[in-house]
Formats: structure tokens, sequence, C-alpha cells
């Protein structure tokens, strides 16, 4: 079992109440902290320019900024981003930007990388928003691009959306075989194909019942695509609200109610605390969340990432999550 952490970076309103001037204190704070301990194998944070659950004028930091700078603010813990639109940069840019990452974490970067979803912000950054179909040929040609460079150090490629000629990407990143490749999304008929073909990694519906039916479908494509579906680990999101007790669950799950309150609609933050119903894997004392998480475990999920929605100002749920939950899912 490995565990991932989201580094909030105020995409959820996860930095509310904190002032701009210390979000990058905060944010690296975190960072290091898992970091210096033997918990956590990666931070993660999002891909996106404007807040959910509704576009407000809240910070939301740049994914590859960021991860540029816990590069050089960490040393061990691996650092990923779920995860990078394809469309939002040219593949051949992202691919120099990665490897460039690569080199100054010393070899610690993941791509997360998909086809792109929030209509908001792609209209509002002036990208145009394309049909689901055109979205994700981008990635296919965009990843194809990326191993490329990361390989050889030069792409060349005629696609239908993008195109090289010669683009150079020097210095390779200094994993062998390039960056690992987290295909994120539970597309069934064309991004699990993708993932089949490509990815190290895949990330897609947490639920017991979603991540076994994704499983089946990636290992399908697999079979079809003669490939061992075991080379690719499968992860899965998680909001955590954790507690010792049902009344301290209840104190978070408030807690991250008022996080969200004045800043979007009622009817938005109703629609985020679904996220922490306490049916969710996540949601629950440490004891319930092992009982809920472990039939998961056994369906396959190896590499959960956990967001704690009030990290940035309180870090005893994830104190709590590291000293009780983590063990007895290691067993």
């Amino acid at each position: 079992m490995r565990f991932g952490l989201f580094v909030p970076q105020g995409w959820r309103h996860d930095l509310v109440g904190v002032a701009p001037a210390e979000h990058w204190a905060t944010m690296r704070g975190l960072a290091q902290r898992a970091d210096a301990g033997d918990v956590w194998e990666s931070i993660w944070v999002y891909d996106h320019f404007h807040t959910v659950p509704e576009p407000t004028e809240e910070a939301t930091h740049e994914a590859w900024t960021l991860m540029a700078a816990f590069a050089a603010a960490t040393e061990r813990i691996r650092l990923g981003q779920m995860c990078t639109c394809m469309a939002y940069r040219n593949p051949a840019y992202l691919a120099k930007v990665a490897a460039t990452v690569d080199v100054v974490s010393g070899g610690r970067v993941e791509m997360g990388i998909g086809a792109g979803w929030y209509e908001h912000e792609w209209l509002a950054y002036g990208y145009g928003f394309p049909g689901a179909g055109e979205r994700l040929a981008r990635l296919a040609e965009g990843v194809q691009i990326m191993r490329q460079a990361w390989t050889e150090g030069v792409s060349t490629f005629a696609g239908e959306h993008y195109t090289t000629d010669g683009a150079i990407v020097r210095p390779l990143p200094l994993q062998e075989g390039g960056i690992p490749l987290w295909i994120a999304g539970g597309g069934e008929r064309k991004t699990l194909r993708f993932a089949a073909q490509w990815a190290q990694y895949t990330n897609f519906d947490g639920t017991l019942e979603g991540f076994t039916h994704k499983s089946r479908v990636l290992e399908e494509h697999c079979r079809d695509l003669g490939r061992d579906p075991s080379e690719i680990t499968r992860s899965a999101n998680y909001n955590v609200a954790i507690g010792r007790d049902e009344a301290e669950v209840a104190e978070r799950v408030a807690a991250r109610r008022a996080q969200l309150e004045g800043h979007v609609s009622a009817e938005a933050v109703e629609r985020e605390l679904t996220g922490l119903d306490a049916s969710t894997p996540c949601v629950g004392t440490p004891e319930q969340i092992v009982e809920k998480l472990k039939p998961i475990v056994e369906a396959g999920m190896t590499y959960p990432i956990l967001n704690f929605a009030e990290a940035a100002t309180d870090t005893s749920g994830i104190e709590l999550f590291e000293r009780e939950v983590v063990p007895a899912l290691r067993g």
C-alpha cells in the first residue's frame, strides 16, 4: 500500500481563511511535513484555474508552478498532478516543463494526464471547449509526443491536433524510460483503453462497485492489447473526514460546510457535501474507514490519494489517519 496526499492549493476553497501572503508557506509546510515522514509516497495538486464547486475569486495556484516549487523544497516525496489537462499546454512544451522539474526534483515527478472537463475555465482562458471526442484525441496524441520526447530527446509527430518537427527536449527526465504516466478517468471506451496502452498508473472511481467494474474494463482492454494488467497500478481519490468518534466526524463535516458557505451558493455547498456522506469510504472513525477501505484494497486499489479539506489550518485529521488507518491497511 502506498498513500498520496493532496496539498491544498485553493481549488477546492481549501485555503479559505489563510492570508494570500501565507499561501505558499502553508503549502510548503505541508509538503515538507509529508516529505519528512515515511507514510506518504507522494503529494498532489489539481491542474485547474478556477475554483469548485463554483468559480469564485478565491485563489487557485497553478499546478506546474507548484511542481517546480515543491521539487526545490522537498527531498524524498514524489510529485503529482491529478490531473494535468492535455489541452491547456502544448504537449511538447509540457514534456519540456516536466523534464526540467524531474531534474530539479532528482527524478521524483509523476505525470497525471487527462482530457479535461471543466468547461467554465476552458472558455474563460480562450481554449474553446471541443467535444469529448476531440479532447480525447488530443490526449492520445499528446501522450505519444511526451513519450517520444522523454525517451528519444526529440519529437517529430504529425497528428490531427498536434504537430512537432524536431522538438528537442533536453535534458531528458532523470527517470529511466521517462516520467511515469497516470492516465486518469473512467471513460470505458477510450480513456481506459489509453491507460491499458500507455499508462503505468490509473485513477478512477473509488467506490467498491465502481472500482471493481472499471478494473474489469481495464483488464479487458489489456487483454485486447496484449498487456499484463498487473503492470498498471490502480489508484483512487478520496475525500477524508476522520474523527476519534462520530461527533468529531460531524465536526469535520461542519467545518467543511463553513469553509464553503459565503463563497458559493447553498446548492453548491450541498452538492459538495455529498462527497462527505457517511457512506463514502473515507468518512468516519479510523475503524469505520478501515472497514470500508479493506474490500476496495482487496479488489486491487493499492494507492489511495487523500484530500483533507481542513489541512491548511488543522493537521489533526492527517495525524489520526497516519496513526491508525495507515498501519491497519498496510497490515
